[in-house]
């Protein structure tokens, strides 16, 4: 995936909203960069924080071409207002150890906030290079057109999987005005017996067919699936080589 923001070689990276600040994560961490991975998920609240401060321990300074991105805002509303943003980036930023985050999100948009109130709060950030990219999750296409008015929108994180396909139009949209598409639980999918057949076929594990799926869905489309494994994660990366022939393509549809 080539795109003005992010040259990366890997299409699938790593979700960490269970990951828990201990020396073996710690560990995980570093051998998921050593492993290809190329783009963490995390956010401010996942696992109280812990989540970011094992990033940082782990991976602080980011390797060239490793994109850690973050979010903040979550839990309800009146979560995205400018003082929650401002005060969740800057803790957001120590827990990293960086001085300048590649991507962060508004991950929610706050009921009682407006979208665009939200977005020129961490426009603040932006125009001081203290965020780099930004982008939005779990929403629709209007909203990221209204987003675009306030700053430009680097990536899309919604829900979307080979059966939750809600957001079909999203990736459309994506996919034509060059957006990053970041796709969260992307195995929480039964699959069924579409899935294993095409799997047996393919010499591929059931997740890696998910996810070869989705990689064929669109060419922007960029899945995180979360994992506390090494094992489960060279799995994950290795989906990337499954050659799904249209009539596998057929038959998950």
């Amino acid at each position: 995936m080539e795109l003005a923001w992010a040259r990366v070689e890997r299409t699938i990276g790593l979700g960490t909203n269970r990951l828990t600040h201990t020396p073996g994560n710690v560990a995980f961490i570093k051998a998921a960069v050593d492993a290809g991975v190329q783009m963490i998920d995390t956010a401010h609240l996942y696992t109280g924080g812990q989540s970011e401060e094992t990033i940082g321990a782990g991976a602080s300074p980011a390797p060239d071409g490793v994109i850690v991105a973050t979010k903040g805002g979550f839990g309800g509303a009146r979560r995205g207002r400018p003082d929650v943003l401002h005060a969740e980036i800057e803790d957001s930023l120590r827990k990293l150890r960086t001085d300048t985050i590649r991507l962060y999100y508004l991950p929610r948009v706050d009921p009682e906030t407006p979208l665009e109130t939200s977005l020129s709060a961490i426009k603040d950030y932006v125009d001081r290079g203290k965020i780099l990219h930004v982008g939005v999750s779990e929403v629709t296409v209007e909203e990221i057109e209204r987003a675009r008015k306030v700053l430009p929108i680097a990536a899309v994180q919604n829900h979307y999987n080979i059966e939750e396909r809600k957001y079909d139009d999203v990736v459309d949209h994506c996919a034509r005005e060059g957006i990053v598409f970041v796709s969260f639980f992307p195995l929480r999918a039964a699959g069924g017996a579409a899935v294993a057949e095409v799997a047996r076929r393919r010499h591929a594990t059931p997740r890696q067919v998910i996810l070869a799926w989705l990689l064929r869905r669109a060419d922007v489309m960029l899945p995180i699936p979360g994992t506390l494994s090494l094992e489960h994660l060279r799995e994950n990366l290795a989906a990337e080589d499954v050659k799904l022939t249209k009539t596998d393509l057929a038959e998950l549809a």
